[in-house]
């Protein structure tokens, strides 16, 4: 990524989804997680960015 902003900001994002889920991941390398651990920390990133896409169509910001 470009912006070292943004990557900064999907890392937050990507660990706060890790933690709703339960998942523990490491600073750097994640290698050894399993299929359904990254599948549950990227289900749950598309879950809340389609609830946040849904709340701003609804002018709930």
């Amino acid at each position: 990524m470009a912006n070292k902003n943004a990557k900064k900001a999907l890392e937050q994002f990507k660990n706060e989804a890790a933690n709703e889920v339960g998942v523990t991941l490491n600073q750097g390398y994640n290698g050894d997680l399993t299929a359904r651990q990254a599948g549950s920390i990227g289900g749950q990133m598309v879950k809340k960015m389609v609830e946040k896409y849904e709340n701003e169509l609804q002018g709930k910001n």
